[in-house]
This record gives structure tokens, C-alpha cells and sequence, in this order.
């Protein structure tokens, strides 16, 4: 990974940071990302996005945010579970910055959080996206047809699982 970008947990006042990386990566992102409301580039509706209770982590350069994880759908009892999402910046590509946010996250996924299992669903057509998974030990659990709305269509899914660890989870 480039050495001026680090990996940290995302903070409420990152929220003017992280619009403008969302805007300046609209057309890079577009092939991958729903149609989004006007709203969700706004610094208003990413402090509100980084309020909703899943967790997310930024690749910086300096204070500029050039990628980001996300861990949503965080189910605790005994499933004990959440949902990844990623992506980088446009002109950071190719440098192991996706693979630097997804390990990050599974280090916390297994640790402070101590999750069981995390999902991903990608692209079938997104190669790098699908290098990533695969070095980070996730597996191919299944297709999904139309699985979700995105660039303006219902688009197949490839859907991937990394399980963390096999211990109990605590009782409830």
C-alpha cells in the first residue's frame, strides 16, 4: 500500500471528507454504485450515513479520503454477522489500498466486535473487487440474480462469506 495513505475507523466529523470523495468519484464508481439522491453528496447526508450505526473505515492521505470500508447489517446473538463493502478512489487503484480496508475490517470483525461470519456480494464483471475477496480468504457461497439496483439496473451478484471463527457466541 502507498505509504502517505493510512488505514483509520471513521469519526462523525469526517462527514465533509467523505462527500467529497463520494463526488469526486461518481463517474469512477458509477458501474458499481446505485443511483444515489442528490442528498447522499452533501456533507448532510453523510453525517447522517456515519450515524446509522454501521461501522466504517477510511483510507486517508493526509485529509483526503481515498477509500472506504463498510460494515453494515451487523447482527449480533447468534449469528453474529455483518455485510462488507469497499471502495477506492479512482486515482488510488492498483496500490493495495482495497486490501488494506478489508483487512482492517476483518481485524476488527474478529476481535472488538467478534463476529462469526462477514458477507460480501460483487459484481460478477468486477475483477478487482473479486481479487481482493479472494486474497482475503474469502470463499464463493453462491449467485444472485438481480440481486440489487445498481447504475440504474437489477445486476447479478456473486455473493462471498469469510467465516472468522468457530466459537460460541456469548450468552444472551
Amino acid at each position: 500500500m502507498d505509504v502517505s495513505v493510512v488505514v483509520r475507523e471513521g469519526r462523525a466529523e469526517d462527514a465533509g471528507a467523505l462527500a467529497e470523495a463520494l463526488e469526486r468519484n461518481r463517474g469512477h464508481m458509477r458501474a458499481t454504485e446505485p443511483v444515489r439522491h442528490p442528498l447522499y453528496y452533501t456533507a448532510q447526508g453523510q453525517a447522517a450515513r456515519l450515524a446509522d450505526g454501521g461501522r466504517r473505515w477510511f483510507a486517508v492521505d493526509g485529509e483526503r479520503i481515498v477509500g472506504c470500508a463498510t460494515l453494515s447489517g451487523i447482527v449480533e446473538g447468534p449469528f453474529r454477522s455483518a455485510s462488507l463493502g469497499y471502495w477506492v478512489d479512482g486515482g488510488y487503484t492498483g496500490r493495495g489500498i482495497a486490501g488494506a480496508l478489508v483487512d482492517e475490517v476483518l481485524r476488527a470483525a474478529e476481535g472488538p466486535l467478534g463476529l462469526h461470519r462477514i458477507e460480501a456480494c460483487v459484481l460478477p464483471y468486477n475483477h478487482a473487487s473479486l481479487r481482493v475477496l479472494a486474497r482475503a480468504g474469502f470463499e464463493r457461497i453462491g449467485f444472485a440474480p438481480r440481486y440489487l439496483h445498481i447504475d440504474g439496473e437489477w445486476r447479478d451478484h456473486q455473493l462471498f462469506q469469510r467465516i472468522l471463527h468457530d466459537e460460541a457466541p456469548p450468552l444472551a
